[in-house]
């Protein structure tokens, strides 16, 4: 094994991940605009970030795999080049949310705001948040800080239920169905988020395993 080699092809690697995180932020941000200030052209700008990340995913999975190959990577080398796949398995999917939430709000803007979106931008602020920390304790390889990511999701599906419990009042006292149809888009775009929360919370999982070697995701499992 080319030991200098094998460390630049790392550290290309993580630069990659840190790369995709951030054109995801992007996208999340952009969808979240679009919604919030009825922005038809940021639709352009989430299907164009949106080719950037599936692109990323697919450079990230080959080095991965050409890494393995040629090295036979043990330990904790062998944990971080894993964990790089899975996360850029979560980063592309957040990306899939981003753009769903793109193109239900493309729909929702065509008609007259259904009511004040509360909770629906705080949700965004908190996943953007985990996401950021997500990013910051993989690039110092900091558990404590990829810990704290797992707690911030609880407050997401919090809001998540909040979202969905106006929203049933809305359906309930509405038979028009030009205002089901914005209700059920909202409704699925809340649902959309909160998913994205759980890829932050997956990522974080993975980080947590790529540097103390423990496994986090299902802790009743061994009791």
């Amino acid at each position: 094994m080319n030991i200098r080699h094998f460390d630049i092809e790392m550290g290309d690697l993580q630069s990659r991940l840190l790369d995709m995180a951030k054109l995801v932020q992007e996208m999340i941000k952009a969808a979240a605009q679009e919604l919030a200030e009825r922005d038809i052209g940021q639709v352009d700008v989430v299907l164009c970030l949106e080719r950037k990340v599936d692109i990323q995913e697919m450079v990230i999975d080959h080095k991965c795999l050409g890494l393995i190959a040629l090295n036979q990577p043990v330990g904790a080398d062998l944990r971080f080049i894993t964990s790089a796949m899975k996360i850029s398995s979560d980063l592309e999917r957040m990306g899939d949310e981003a753009a769903s939430i793109s193109r239900m709000a493309l729909d929702l803007i065509k008609y007259p705001e259904l009511e004040p979106l509360i909770d629906i931008p705080k949700m965004v602020e908190n996943v953007q948040n985990m996401i950021m920390n997500c990013i910051r304790a993989f690039n110092t390889s900091d558990p404590e800080l990829a810990s704290s990511v797992l707690a911030e999701d609880s407050e997401v599906d919090f809001l998540r239920d909040r979202v969905t419990g106006d929203i049933k009042e809305v359906l309930l006292k509405s038979s028009d169905m030009d205002t089901v149809q914005r209700a059920i888009d909202l409704m699925f775009i809340a649902k959309s988020i909160e998913r994205i929360g759980d890829h932050a919370t997956n990522i974080s999982e993975d980080i947590i395993f790529m540097v103390r070697g423990e496994d986090v995701r299902h802790p009743r499992a061994c009791e």
